[in-house]
């Protein structure tokens, strides 16, 4: 039975699914309570099926509060890729996964961010905002992250919502600034950003 809703979700096959659950009215249950790698929710939020999704979070909505063995949520891996109507399901069904952080310390929202996903980024932080100001591993700040990924357009979206000094200034663990990372890692677009979003000479 496992096997065949893992391919089910593989296959984002919505008829497989149901009938499976005509089949056992507690398959979904049983992967909340054994100890599995990941959930059917897992693999169709990574494989970008929507409508497998939906129908998985309709029966079963906690199956979206689930870590896999990386400790992370159906969220995060939708973020990664870039999913932004699975997000929106997601989120509409439990928003405090926004601050779920991974076995590498990242919430959804940091994820989104490295990634470059700058709509799936918009939406969680409409969601929730203060998620976007939790610090990951290292004393990083999302804004770091940006830099150490190098996306540009995922900064100044953050920029302009974060703006306040004290979180643009905020020092890493190892003492750095997200300008002192860019200075480091030679990046220009993002030392001419910082410098005209605060007009410093």
């Amino acid at each position: 039975m496992e096997r065949r809703i893992y391919e089910a979700a593989v296959d984002g096959s919505v008829a497989s699914l149901i009938h499976l659950l005509q089949e056992d009215a507690l398959v979904l249950d049983r992967f909340m309570v054994s100890c599995h790698s990941e959930t059917p929710l897992h693999i169709a939020s990574m494989l970008g099926h929507v409508d497998f999704v939906q129908e998985i979070v309709s029966q079963k909505p906690e199956l979206a509060g689930e870590l896999d063995s990386r400790k992370a949520s159906p969220l995060h891996l939708a973020s990664a890729k870039g999913y932004l109507v699975i997000v929106k399901k997601l989120v509409s069904v439990n928003p405090e996964m926004c601050y779920v952080r991974d076995r590498d310390g990242r919430n959804p929202l940091h994820v989104a961010a490295i990634k470059g996903h700058v709509n799936v980024l918009r939406e969680l932080v409409q969601v929730r905002p203060q998620a976007a100001r939790m610090l990951m591993d290292r004393g990083e700040t999302i804004l770091h992250a940006c830099v150490r990924y190098n996306q540009l357009e995922s900064m100044k979206f953050l920029l302009d919502i974060l703006g306040d000094r004290e979180v643009v200034n905020y020092k890493n663990n190892d003492g750095n600034t997200i300008l002192h990372l860019a200075v480091a890692d030679k990046q220009t677009e993002v030392c001419l950003t910082y410098q005209m979003s605060y007009n410093f000479n």
